[in-house]
């Protein structure tokens, strides 16, 4: 056949890497941080539109108004929005590659071959100190930036950047 050529060695190196659901969901810890997330999310647009209304008396329909249905939209968000990020995000680490998938709607999946990491950092916010969470951020020379495992045990996500440092100074090629 005309255009169709032999498989190389490189081309059975990017079967192996092809996306596919990563194994491990993040930590059950996740649903309280995101909730958490959320809640302050829409406190920030809800706690000054009561106060406001409260404070101005010819405002205070026009302001207690939106200020409850956004305290209600919060509410459900809260609820339901971390317990679907917990059923589809997903991370995976093999001696190939780092894997990812986010999202619900938008879905996104991710794969960083080792020999193209180039940084493992962990991060650790105030939300997720509290709840002994971190994320796992492993960055490439991809223009799409990090591959960022969001939600994992933090003593998980340390061991895996170790992990990983281990593992990309062991491989021969350059992170390039």
């Amino acid at each position: 056949m005309a255009g169709v050529t032999a498989p190389t060695s490189d081309d059975s190196a990017r079967t192996a890497l092809t996306l596919r659901p990563p194994r491990h969901a993040v930590d059950r810890r996740a649903v309280g941080w995101w909730t958490w997330q959320v809640v302050l999310w829409f406190a920030a647009g809800v706690v000054p539109l009561a106060v406001l209304g409260l404070l101005v008396p010819p405002a205070r329909t026009w302001l207690l108004l939106p200020a409850a249905a956004l305290a209600v939209v919060g509410a459900v968000a809260a609820v339901a929005l971390p317990r679907l990020w917990f059923r589809h995000h997903r991370w995976e680490v093999t001696d190939e590659a780092v894997y990812t998938r986010t999202g619900w709607f938008f879905q996104e999946w991710r794969v960083a071959p080792l020999s193209r990491i180039q940084t493992v950092d962990t991060v650790r916010g105030p939300l997720e100190q509290r709840f002994g969470l971190a994320t796992l951020t492993v960055t490439t020379a991809s223009a799409r930036g990090a591959v960022k495992a969001t939600g994992l045990d933090a003593a998980t996500a340390a061991a895996l950047a170790a992990d990983l440092t281990l593992a990309t100074q062991a491989t021969p090629e350059d992170a390039t």
